[in-house]
């Protein structure tokens, strides 16, 4: 079940649901408006001749209030928002339609496990062939809650709880059967 605008606001309010800033004008009927914050990564592709999914991807770090992303780029980024699950709700991250209309693609791996905290790192990339400028506290993505039918088991506790910033791929440290 997807949430509504009124279950959302409830769930702030009692506090088993945290997305701290929020304004009321970010709660939309079904979701909730997450900003761009002020860190990114970039590949630093001048240091690796190839990415594998087993070694460690250097990545330069940028701070400021806006970015430009390069025709066919790809960088991460990171909400404002610092969000809080409860572990019986979990959240799709979706781009914004007049994002999406001037080619940006947002994603995060579009899924936001229960008992998740921390920022979301945003994966964007630029499939227009124009360069395109993003300035940090604009509405980029917006996150919709869908409540599971009981509390997980074992809720989100792995490699990228509490993140703050940008956090670059891990999959270096996945254990795969």
């Amino acid at each position: 079940m997807i949430l509504s605008d009124t279950t959302i606001k409830k769930m702030l309010q009692e506090g088993s649901l945290k997305i701290e800033p929020i304004d009321d004008h970010a709660i939309q009927p079904a979701s909730v408006d997450c900003r761009l914050g002020t860190h990114y990564l970039l590949v630093e592709d001048t240091k690796m001749t190839s990415i594998t999914l087993d070694s460690e991807i250097n990545y330069r770090e940028i701070e400021g209030d806006s970015i430009t992303i390069p025709p066919h780029s790809f960088l991460l980024a990171t909400t404002k928002e610092y969000i809080k699950l409860p572990n019986d709700l979990t959240a799709f991250v979706e781009g914004r339609s007049s994002i999406g209309r001037i080619g940006l693609f947002i994603q995060n791996a579009g899924w936001v496990d229960p008992g998740f905290e921390g920022r979301i790192t945003l994966e964007l990339y630029n499939a227009n062939s124009l360069p395109i400028e993003l300035k940090a506290g604009r509405r980029i993505c917006q996150l919709v809650f869908c409540k599971m039918d009981q509390k997980a088991e074992k809720p989100y506790s792995g490699k990228y709880q509490g993140q703050k910033k940008s956090v670059g791929s891990r999959v270096f440290l996945d254990k795969d059967i």
